[in-house]
């Protein structure tokens, strides 16, 4: 990962005067931040959702979870950029007379909070080295804080979600891919340049199969979606029995339906990705000893077919029974709101959850 990334983070010019001026800036927001926390605010948070396919927008009133006002539109157009897309989607949201306090934005790719700079967007041409907190002050004049999209949703599902009351907190989303974030005695873990939490993309197997970042043997390369899919085509490839057909290739929602109706190659299928769910629980465990571990992505919701093999492959792999003593694992709360409610979070506390 270091050699993947360090290019990137290279790449980007930053002079010293800019270093000064960004370390003052995120001073000056802590400050803010302490002050907010004795005063009520009394004014209204935009927090934003960008994705690969959608940009989700939402206005929330003060001490409210409930949005006043939301939209969403593609990312991508062939009229005018993302970036362009973005402004334009949060300035027709933006209420009126009424105070807007900061925005809030969960962005998709490795990014780093305390720069406001996006490093590398999956599918969004154009986001590189991308300065968008910088791009949205200067357009609607009140701080930005923006996060890694997985992360905030953990911060989410904590401040609102399933992990309410959680001091420490692992959070998993398994869909296409997976991504992950952790909270750790009350704070968003981000390490040093706010990369840290890839949970996707420890290693299991060191000749495993390609994962979708081109490296072998990831986690996301066993348990995704994309994985379950990619089982199941390469044994029907090689002459395997099932309901299911190769062409066209069946979607891990295909599988899951298979494997409800008795198929055993569906079912050897979600076996597999929640016996390796299990031993990157395990590690999991070890490295940041949660209190709950919560489970979002459409991969979550697939029954006793995935969820047993998991719960059993996890208890063989802790080294101690300490681990599981006061565990709790449970399905996330906040589904498609997990990531807006995070940015919300963020915004309003002005970045104290993170450092």
């Amino acid at each position: 990962m270091i050699a993947v990334i360090r290019p990137i983070v290279n790449a980007w010019p930053v002079k010293r005067a800019e270093r000064l001026r960004t370390a003052r800036l995120y001073a000056a927001r802590l400050r803010a931040a302490r002050l907010r926390a004795i005063i009520p605010a009394m004014s209204h948070t935009v927090a934003v959702d960008v994705g690969g396919t959608q940009l989700r927008v939402a206005v929330y009133g003060p001490d409210s979870i409930t949005p006043i006002h939301q939209k969403r539109i593609p990312t991508r157009s062939t009229h005018n950029t993302a970036i362009e897309r973005l402004i334009d989607l949060i300035a027709s949201v933006w209420p009126g007379q009424k105070s807007v306090e900061s925005i809030g934005i969960a962005v998709p790719g490795p990014t780093d909070p305390k720069l406001g700079v996006i490093y590398a967007a999956p599918n969004i041409p154009g986001w590189k080295n991308l300065p968008l907190r910088q791009i949205l002050e200067e357009r609607f004049g009140v701080p930005v804080y923006l996060g890694n999209d997985a992360n905030l949703a953990a911060l989410g599902e904590w401040r609102f979600g399933a992990g309410q009351g959680h001091h420490n907190l692992v959070y998993l989303t398994i869909s296409t891919g997976i991504g992950g974030g952790v909270i750790s005695e009350d704070r968003l873990l981000l390490g040093e340049s706010g990369l840290a939490a890839e949970l996707g993309h420890i290693t299991l197997i060191p000749d495993g199969p390609l994962c979708s970042c081109g490296l072998p043997g990831h986690l996301e390369a066993y348990a995704s979606g994309t994985a379950i899919a990619r089982f199941v085509r390469e044994e029907l490839a090689k002459g395997r029995s099932s309901m299911l057909a190769l062409q066209p290739p069946p979607s891990a929602k295909e599988i899951d339906e298979a494997a409800s109706q008795g198929d055993p190659l569906a079912i050897e299928a979600f076996a597999l990705a929640g016996r390796f769910l299990g031993y990157g629980i395990a590690n999991f465990l070890q490295i940041f000893n949660p209190s709950i571990v919560i489970l979002g992505g459409g991969v979550s919701r697939c029954g006793p077919n995935w969820w047993e093999p998991m719960q059993d492959a996890l208890r063989r792999s802790v080294i101690s029974e300490a681990y599981l003593q006061s565990l709790t694992i449970r399905l996330a709360a906040l589904g498609d709101e997990a990531g807006l409610l995070g940015a919300l979070a963020l915004a309003r506390d002005g970045q104290r959850e993170v450092i």
